[in-house]
């Protein structure tokens, strides 16, 4: 399982960095709605929707409000004097107000169970919250400073993955080796605090090296680490979240895509989380 997750990620993390630095930024537009929708393919299952016709469906419903935030104000427009167009404001803030949901509702599982269960337009909405207000924070984040500075963004970007990254990895082997607390049993019984604290650590690492890098002016360093923490927590939120999920539609994975990490939304599930909770933390605190 190791080798094929180390052989994945080898293609994965390269593509990735393709996408971020090199894709001009409608290429890069277009290219993330086609992950997100290809996330929604595999999150209709989980809301009970197995026939082709009924997932093209969702998939065409979440492309299409990715479609219209991009038609309401151009990807060259996203930032104004004033700030972040409210296009992609508005999408950002109710995907960090259904995070903070989406904290209760897992810390609170299999209780929290009984809001969805019978309701599968309400978990089709749920997929909308988490993969429109990701596409609009992975392009506000995208386009920080463009006009200043093309690959601004680009860094920024590359600084949340690696905070998720860190802390997949931090967690994955400090589970292993350390974990015997379990983290939240009900949702992912193979998570355990150990490895939720290694991942965190790990992360921690990432931060003060980009902190040491990068001059953040000092009266802005406190709110750099907390929102980079929060981001950290928040991305386990939305693993814990989809694995929530799909232990009530009993699967194990959301596909079978990608040998060793299950499907493409298995991949995708924190940076979900972690997009707009850093983005409208760096607007409040940071910006």
């Amino acid at each position: 399982m190791l080798k094929q997750r180390l052989a994945t990620a080898s293609v994965l993390i390269p593509l990735a960095l393709c996408a971020i630095f090199l894709l001009p930024l409608y290429w890069f537009a277009w290219a993330s709605l086609i992950v997100l929708v290809m996330a929604a393919w595999e999150w209709s299952p989980l809301m009970g929707v197995h026939r082709i016709a009924g997932r093209l469906l969702y998939c065409a419903g979440v492309a299409g409000l990715i479609g219209l935030t991009a038609w309401l104000m151009p990807i060259e427009q996203i930032w104004t004097a004033e700030g972040l167009s409210q296009a992609y404001l508005y999408p950002v803030i109710i995907g960090g107000i259904w995070w903070a949901a989406s904290f209760v509702l897992v810390c609170n599982f299999p209780r929290s169970r009984c809001i969805w269960a019978k309701s599968r337009a309400f978990v089709a909405l749920i997929g909308v919250f988490m993969l429109v207000p990701a596409w609009s924070a992975l392009m506000g984040l995208r386009t920080l400073h463009y006009h200043s500075d093309p690959h601004f963004g680009s860094w920024v970007v590359l600084f949340i993955f690696s905070l998720v990254w860190a802390a997949d990895v931090g967690a994955y082997f400090s589970g292993k080796r350390f974990g015997k607390h379990k983290l939240m049993p009900e949702v992912s019984p193979s998570k355990t605090k150990e490895g939720f604290l290694g991942g965190l650590a790990l992360a921690l690492v990432v931060m003060i090296a980009v902190a040491s890098y990068v001059e953040i002016p000092r009266d802005k360093l406190t709110a750099f680490f907390l929102v980079s923490i929060l981001t950290v927590v928040l991305s386990v939120i939305g693993d814990l979240n989809e694995s929530m999920f799909k232990r009530c539609a009993g699967v194990k994975d959301s596909g079978s895509l990608l040998p060793g990490h299950g499907g493409l939304l298995d991949r995708i599930d924190s940076l979900t989380s972690a997009l707009p909770v850093f983005l409208l933390g760096y607007l409040w605190l940071i910006h």
